[in-house]
């Protein structure tokens, strides 16, 4: 009887382990589905990881660039420097004193004619629009004082040519025509001091003097 209980005592306890060893293995099968979610959500985040890290080191893709358009400058031409003038200094001297002589009269020239047009315009009496035709004093009188101012004028104006003249001393350019470079011959210089082409291209109408 003895030994019947102790095998019946035995088997009961290799029953209440093999319960027990079921219960564990019943928990941990219940665990793994829970463990395998972790894994998957943890492998996902590290896969978005690696992919904005990828995507933070990738270049920026370059927008095409607009083509365009070159302006084309056409370069200008150079400007000729005036020639130097040729002549020694004692001819452009004697050309200097003959220019203020010449400057001298013109301008008084131009006051006297000035004041004889001033004059003229004095000497009507007030009123006096019309004159007899037949004794033609009007149309004299108006005649005069219009030479008068015209001549004044051109004085004036050969008084700014000499000026011009004088300034090319001191440049240096004096005495060089303006259309060809080449000197104006001192014969020529010494009659119209002036000058400012040779005489053929005076002839042909390109200039003043």
């Amino acid at each position: 009887m003895a030994s019947k209980k102790s095998t019946s005592s035995s088997t009961s306890k290799k029953a209440t382990k093999a319960s027990s060893a079921a219960k564990k293995t019943a928990k941990k099968s219940a665990a793994n589905p829970t463990a395998k979610k972790r894994t998957a959500s943890a492998a996902a985040k590290k896969t978005s990881t690696a992919k904005k890290a990828a995507a933070k080191k990738a270049p920026a893709k370059a927008s095409p660039k607009r083509a365009t358009k070159k302006s084309v400058t056409t370069p200008s031409p150079a400007k000729k420097k005036p020639a130097k003038s040729k002549f020694d200094k004692k001819f452009l001297d004697e050309m200097e004193a003959l220019l203020h002589t010449e400057r001298a009269r013109y301008v008084h020239s131009a006051e006297v004619l000035k004041a004889e047009a001033d004059s003229l315009m004095e000497d009507r009496e007030p009123g006096d629009v019309q004159f007899d035709e037949e004794s033609g004093e009007g149309d004299t009188l108006a005649v005069e004082r219009e030479r008068d101012l015209a001549l004044s004028a051109q004085a004036r104006h050969s008084v700014d040519q000499i000026d011009q003249a004088l300034q090319r001393i001191k440049d240096g350019t004096y005495g060089i025509c303006i259309h060809s470079g080449e000197p104006i011959p001192k014969e020529r210089l010494r009659a119209i001091p002036w000058a400012l082409e040779r005489v053929e291209y005076k002839a042909m109408g390109l200039g003043r003097r």
